[in-house]
């Protein structure tokens, strides 16, 4: 029944407490079942639930075992599959294509609880089990693989996900208005074919007589195999229409089958936003589970206040998955959900996070005037701030003293990324953080020093960092603290070389910085930097750019800082 606070069921008996013979959507996921609005299967599970739905999660399946889908019969209207919050080969895998040794997501942390490409092999065993029930793949894995795109783990061109897996439905992005769509449309005996937000492998037939009047072709999986620059033109089409109100649907032909992409779904309204994350979650990890779960631990006292980032950074596959568009839930509903924390008995008075994509960009707004409506940019903040974002530079202030003046509050922490060039534009953000929400050290993301790096990730030029930095010590100096900033760096970026990588180092011998961490690059799909790393070509010239491939070369540019990494941020 919607609105009780019960966990979805994982198994026939927890079915029977409810009443329910059977499921209408069947969620499987490459995540342990933790039912908090952090967690995209919970998420998409209570949005259908309070539409009406019987919905039941399997989490992280004996994939060897078809059989370990059927626990709780077979679904009505679907099976939804996902590998879970993050790309499972990037759960699987380091930079350096290693296995890791531990899986955040799993308890115990234990490794080896879902496949690589796990959405793919989820797929393939409910289709075995569940003869001809649609299945519909999501979340992160299934939206960056949505086109044709470059594998950095197995180092080779992948076709997109829909070819690979034979699913009836991929749903891109974060997906509540997609799947509530795909419900009714299946309950109805209805076709899935023009909602936004998802794409299809038409059949040859269909692909044959499409309309491609009012779509835009891409380069089909085959001109990108014949040619690496055709991977360059793909990435910058795919992008430039990720705008949800005058994108173009995307058209990418895999041999006689067309892969229909429809438009962008657009971004939640603010009341939609407040109702998604104020479903009745228990916000706790599956009763069956005896072990924590290292994710959950680290975000289990943080509240998502905003969605979307128009940052458009060439290595972050946010601005293809969760939109270039803001949403800021309102401040009631933030101080609703906090007031929830506080009456459960773990909670010790600590609110580790009031964020998102991006922190400081609460209560901003874009996607608003006619002009972002057509607009084409990957990026509201680079190679300047848009003067068509709206910068609001109060409302993360009021929010956030707002929250920490409530009863039981003793600490509100942001530990979210903020961009250094926006929280300048407001002096007054700088000294209210630095005053009352660091924990003692700071995280922040520079990315690189040198100028011609930074150009190619879309990010500010060094001077923004420091800038920021003595901003912020001036800050800490008034209010008597001594805190310090966690700078986020990284190497073998394409374009950096040993020698771009010198003005880091030279940077930080200056500084003193003991750096926490240095994050190698990894080429996620369908970003530009990932298109660059494959072609090795620029992506705005098409002219040559070095690229740093093997492991031996790789490790130069992490020696280079590695004498200034340790446990300390800075001395």
């Amino acid at each position: 029944m919607a609105g009780t606070k019960q966990f979805l069921p994982m198994t026939r008996a927890e079915m029977d407490q409810r009443g329910w013979d059977a499921l209408d959507v069947l969620i499987i996921t490459g995540d342990a079942y933790i039912d908090h609005p952090a967690f995209g299967a919970a998420v998409i599970g209570r949005v259908l639930e309070a539409d009406g739905w019987r919905v039941g999660i399997i989490a992280q399946p004996d994939w060897t075992n078809p059989d370990s889908l059927t626990v709780m019969g077979r679904p009505r209207l679907f099976c939804g599959i996902t590998a879970g919050n993050l790309d499972s080969m990037l759960s699987h895998y380091t930079a350096a294509r290693r296995k890791r040794k531990e899986d955040a997501y799993t308890p115990g942390g234990e490794v080896g609880k879902r496949p690589n490409l796990a959405t793919m092999v989820y797929i393939q065993l409910a289709k075995k089990v569940f003869s001809g029930i649609p299945t519909v793949i999501g979340g992160l894995e299934a939206s960056l693989r949505r086109t044709a795109h470059y594998d950095y783990w197995q180092d080779k061109l992948r076709p997109s996900m829909l070819q690979d897996s034979k699913a009836d439905i991929l749903v891109y992005g974060m997906g509540e208005r997609a799947i509530r769509e795909i419900a009714r449309r299946i309950d109805g005996q209805k076709t899935l074919d023009g909602i936004p937000g998802t794409a299809r492998l038409l059949g040859g037939k269909e692909s044959a007589d499409l309309d491609l009047s009012s779509c835009l072709t891409l380069p089909s999986f085959e001109a990108c195999q014949a040619d690496k620059k055709a991977v360059l033109e793909l990435t910058r089409l795919t992008e430039r229409e990720q705008n949800p109100f005058s994108g173009k649907p995307l058209v990418q032909m895999h041999g006689a089958r067309a892969v229909l992409i429809e438009r962008p779904a657009k971004p939640l309204t603010t009341a939609e936003m407040d109702r998604v994350y104020e479903l009745p979650y228990t916000r706790l990890p599956h009763p069956s589970y005896k072990e924590p779960v290292p994710a959950f631990t680290m975000i289990k006292e943080s509240v998502t206040v905003v969605r979307g980032c128009g940052g458009g950074c060439a290595f972050c596959g946010l601005g293809l998955h969760q939109g270039r568009f803001l949403t800021s839930r309102s401040e009631e509903s933030v101080v609703r959900e906090v007031k929830t924390m506080t009456a459960m008995p773990s909670f010790h008075g600590t609110i580790t996070d009031l964020g998102g994509p991006t922190a400081n960009l609460y209560g901003c707004a874009n996607g608003v005037c006619e002009a972002c409506k057509t607009c084409r940019r990957a990026s509201c903040l680079y190679p300047k701030i848009c003067p068509n974002l709206e910068l609001d530079a109060e409302a993360a202030i009021h929010l956030m003293k707002r929250v920490r003046e409530l009863e039981k509050v003793k600490h509100v922490f942001i530990q979210s990324g903020i961009r250094m060039d926006v929280a300048l534009r407001n002096p007054k953000y700088i000294r209210e953080l630095a005053k009352h929400h660091v924990s003692g050290h700071l995280k922040v993301a520079p990315e690189h020093m040198h100028p011609n790096v930074l150009k190619a990730m879309r990010k500010p030029g060094p001077e923004t960092f420091c800038e920021f930095q003595k901003e912020f010590d001036k800050e800490n100096r008034a209010a008597g603290k001594k805190q310090y900033l966690v700078p986020y760096f990284i190497s073998n970026f394409p374009g950096s070389t040993e020698s771009e990588m010198k003005a880091v180092e030279k940077f930080v011998r200056k500084e003193e910085w003991n750096l926490q961490q240095v994050q190698d690059f990894i080429p996620l799909p369908m970003t530009p930097a990932a298109a660059v790393y494959y072609t090795g070509l620029d992506y705005e010239t098409g002219e040559p750019v070095s690229v740093v491939r093997g492991l031996a070369e790789r490790r130069t540019q992490m020696r280079q800082l590695r004498p200034h990494t340790s446990r300390r941020s800075r001395r």
